[in-house]
């Protein structure tokens, strides 16, 4: 019988999950499970990378359950993952020298400021694409090495193996201490500040200026080629193909089959993030945006992106919930926002680890301005839901700035989608189309089609392209004055964030 089904891994921020997808791209069955947040101190953030692997685990056995398969009808299996939050394990036991630091982690922020003074900025800019930041995985390589007791001289000694949290995963599910591949994809490599952009390999001059010895780094490989093998013993309980690698927001660009130069999607998650496909070329942003490698299938020439990363949009909504208990369920946010017609002059920033693209600003903090005796939660719930869409007005404006690409559409997915009205709020901000495909999973399904492409699951991006089709669509509604009376407004609330962290 052949095999029927790809399946794919998204390890993200608060979960991880794993879903079966068919020939078509729909979906066949999924399992999910959320991991514990540590917040030792303020402004940090980690996860346990050993709860991330037993919860890989049971996700695969639960998923292959739910769709009603074994892993013998599966082609490949492709991982997709929060990119930039870094883990350290000693290759001889498997076990983590500490906690992966997360993407949000802003302990290295001075690091990112003193290497913007020095100068050194300027080179990290030039070769990996990234404006020296907390969020990126080289500093926070870097702060491992200097804080953690034995990392530095197990690391020397060739013991300590760095990874993003792709290659923490596929080193396990390989065989982990017996024989366990250590490789991460292009699109997870350039996030690190690591990697020359031209090269595509481990740049000598970046792992100096921070001070990574080249033996504990993975190999960088493409997005979509062959790498690795489960194991037998493994949750798959069998030998599977591991064959697609994307971080998280690349997947989803792939999932969106946003495969021509122009195309731009966001997904709205945890934070938002917006990718715009520059083709083969590397668009360097002078105005606070991210270069990036979009995706690299096989051997084919690497497709390059602008990104613009924004921290806080879907959290913002979570603490409404669970900090100050404005509504029950982030579904509820819809339904309190739309009993006012208007945010009634209330603007909410939810700087909460300072401000990301276009801004790079660690020295911000949320603020809720505005306020009068007249404001009720509702327009706090407005507020919060516009600012998801204002943060990414921010972005768009710029890219149409770098990249001289007039945009017609945006595609969208994640949770937040679901909400119509912040979709509507979305397409009157922004005053272009939003588009929201009928397979919303896209961060799953394009891990799925990276590794489907490698084994020959799919013949192409142009069949992958025929699967995409649209479940709704919204259009401006604001007129011209009001779109600008709003954005003035937001730009003025962004100032009042700068300069509170010393």
């Amino acid at each position: 019988m052949p095999q029927q089904f790809v399946g794919a891994i998204d390890q993200g921020t608060t979960s991880t999950r794993f879903m079966v997808f068919d020939q078509k791209g729909s979906e066949k069955g999924r399992h999910q499970v959320e991991h514990e947040q540590v917040m030792p101190r303020a402004g940090w953030v980690e996860h346990d990378a050993a709860e991330i692997w037993r919860n890989t685990q049971t996700v695969v056995a639960e998923g292959l359950k739910d769709a009603g398969i074994t892993a013998e009808d599966l082609a490949a299996v492709g991982i997709t993952n929060q990119r930039e939050t870094t883990v350290v394990w000693d290759r001889r036991t498997g076990e983590p020298y500490a906690n992966a630091i997360v993407w949000q982690d802003t302990r290295t922020a001075d690091l990112a400021k003193r290497l913007e003074e020095s100068g050194r900025g300027a080179v990290i800019h030039a070769k990996a694409g990234l404006p020296p930041a907390a969020y990126f995985a080289g500093g926070k390589l870097h702060w491992i090495l200097e804080n953690v007791e034995g990392v530095r001289r197990d690391a020397e000694d060739g013991h300590a193996l760095f990874g993003t949290i792709d290659s923490w995963l596929i080193w396990n599910l390989t065989g982990g201490p017996d024989g366990g591949v250590h490789v991460t994809d292009v699109t997870n490599a350039s996030r690190t500040m690591l990697m020359d952009l031209e090269t595509l390999d481990w740049d000598d001059e970046l792992l100096e200026i921070f001070d990574v010895p080249r033996s504990m780094l993975p190999t960088i490989t493409s997005s979509s080629e062959e790498f690795g093998r489960t194991t037998a013993d493994g949750p798959f309980g069998a030998e599977v193909v591991l064959a697609g690698n994307l971080g998280d927001q690349h997947a989803a660009l792939v999932g969106q089959a946003c495969f021509e130069p122009g195309m731009l999607k966001n997904t709205y998650g945890t934070g938002n993030f917006l990718v715009l496909n520059t083709g083969t070329e590397i668009v360097r942003s002078e105005r606070g945006l991210l270069t990036t490698v979009a995706y690299r299938f096989g051997d084919a020439d690497p497709v390059y992106a602008l990104e613009g990363s924004i921290a806080v949009t879907g959290s913002a909504i979570q603490w409404l919930r669970d900090q100050l208990k404005v509504f029950a369920e982030a579904a509820d946010s819809e339904a309190l926002a739309e009993t006012v017609d208007d945010n009634g002059g209330v603007y909410f920033v939810p700087a909460f680890s300072g401000l990301f693209a276009p801004y790079w600003r660690p020295d911000a903090r949320g603020v809720i301005v505005g306020l009068s005796r007249y404001n009720t939660v509702a327009h706090v719930a407005r507020a919060a839901l516009e600012a998801i869409c204002y943060q990414s007005k921010d972005v768009v404006d710029v890219m149409v700035a770098d990249s001289g690409i007039e945009l017609e559409v945006l595609r969208v997915d994640g949770g937040i989608t679901a909400n119509d009205l912040c979709m509507q709020i979305q397409a009157d901000i922004l005053d272009i189309e939003v588009s929201r495909p009928v397979i919303a999973e896209t961060t799953c399904l394009g891990a799925a089609y990276a590794a489907g492409l490698a084994v020959g699951f799919w013949s192409g991006t142009d069949e992958l392209t025929q699967h995409w089709s649209e479940s709704k669509r919204w259009t401006p509604e604001w007129d011209d004055e009001q779109r600008a009376a709003g954005y003035k407004d937001w730009k003025k609330a962004v100032e009042r964030t700068l300069g509170w962290v010393e």
